[in-house]
Parts: C-alpha cells; structure tokens; sequence
C-alpha cells in the first residue's frame, strides 16, 4: 500500500506515519508513507506518481489542501481515494471537503483504532472488479500459494481454465495492476510493490516484466483486458469493449 501523506507539522507527521505502518501492515499488505509538508510539492508529484491513498491536512504551504483536492478530482482521472485530517472540526469545513471530493474527514487529534478501520474501508472500495475472496477479477484468478493466475474461459466457452505460472516480481505487479483497474499506476508504484528499494530502480526492468506479462496473462485488447504504456507516467490495465460479458 503507497500512501502520500500532506502534513506540515513534523511531530504530527511522524506520530501519523509511525501509525499508518505499524496499523496497516498485516500478512502480505506492506505499508509505504511518501510525505510532503508542501501542498505544490504533492501536486507536481501527483503529475507523474501514483498512490493507493491521500491523506491531506487542509492548512499547509504552498497550496491548501481542500485546493490540491479540488484540483485532484477536476483535473485527474484516476480516482485515488482521499481521506482528509484535519484540526478544522466545523460542519460547514467537513461538508466542503466531501463535496469538494473527499472520501472520508478526521478531525485531529486521529483515534489511532478509528484511523485504521477507516483507512481499511477505502481501500476495500478501492478494488472495484474483486469478489468476495479478494483474489479474482472477471476471468483472472489469482494464487497467491502456487503465485499462478487462473484464466477462466469466457461465459458460454467449454473450454478448460489455463494456469499461467508467474515469479514472485511479476505475481506482484500483476496483482497491483488489476487492483488499480482502469487507473495509471507509475512506474515507481510498480517497482515499489515487486520489491525493487529505490536504490535499485533498472530502467529497462519494469518494461521487461510488462513485456512478459502481456505475453503470459494475453493482456490484449481482444481478450477484454488491455494494459498499455502512459507515456511519462507508468502504466493503465483496463478492460476494453472485447470484453465478454458474463451471465446475469
């Protein structure tokens, strides 16, 4: 999970950071904050970078943060969930929050309890296309124990499910490529979640992983599924109009 955190205070952004890792890191879910105290400075890397979460304090420098989320959701297409936390309690700041966008409004000081359970339902918001089991959108199955994913015939197709052995980087990129269906996921996210540190971060590395995972998982546009390249960004896996439609 790739959270950026807006917060010009430094005792309060420690004690939030500290929170959010200890709380949120649980099994296979590891936690990673990127802070900012400027709001101008989140906004140049919200150009080219990609999160799982935002967590905006409303008073900061350079640009407020009811500002950069007015300008998130006007201006950017990927609908990245926003959780605001702010000392401003008065209903009439909360409203303009929420309707500025917002997902969800905190006012300081955080419960640390109440900051997990509401962070954990945005983010299970955030996987539009998994069922219950969490691990299968549409025909893609994923494994985490064998680190397959299971393609499904389409509805009506008798066909058998083919199995498509993955190594532990791609399983990872696959997986958070799916889970951020329809969104553009930067190439640092990317290498982030396979488990490259930022000191090693190949060029030409994530390019070959995507190469094969177009091959391996038939991410085309006729197979309902298409993960193309956004230049200067990263890269966007969303579902095309070949996509099958399942049974009612």
């Amino acid at each position: 999970m790739r959270i950026a955190i807006l917060e010009d205070d430094p005792n309060q952004l420690s004690h939030l950071v500290r929170t959010l890792e200890q709380l949120l890191t649980i099994g296979e879910t590891n936690v990673t904050c990127i802070t900012f105290s400027n709001g101008s400075t989140l906004q140049q890397a919200l150009r080219r970078e990609s999160f799982d979460l935002l967590v905006l304090d409303w008073n900061v420098p350079g640009l407020a943060g009811v500002e950069l989320l007015q300008w998130l959701r006007k201006w950017q297409t990927d609908k990245v969930p926003v959780l605001m936390l702010s000392s401003r309690a008065s209903e009439h700041d909360v409203v303009q929050a929420l309707n500025l966008g917002a997902d969800d409004y905190i006012v300081k000081p955080f419960r640390p309890l109440e900051l997990r359970a509401r962070v954990q339902r945005l983010m299970a918001r955030r996987v539009p296309l998994a069922p219950s089991d969490g691990e299968r959108f549409g025909r893609w199955e994923f494994e985490r124990v064998s680190q397959s994913v299971l393609i499904h015939p389409a509805p009506g197709d008798d066909a058998a499910p083919q199995r498509h052995a993955l190594t532990d980087r791609e399983f990872k990129l696959a997986l958070t490529l799916f889970q951020h269906m329809g969104d553009t996921v930067s190439r640092a996210h990317l290498l982030e979640s396979a488990g490259y540190s930022n000191e090693e971060l190949p060029s030409r590395t994530l390019d070959s992983h995507i190469y094969r995972l177009r091959s391996k998982l038939g991410l085309e546009a006729e197979s309902g599924l298409s993960l193309r390249t956004v230049y200067g960004r990263g890269y966007r896996l969303e579902a095309t109009q070949h996509a099958p439609q399942a049974d009612s």
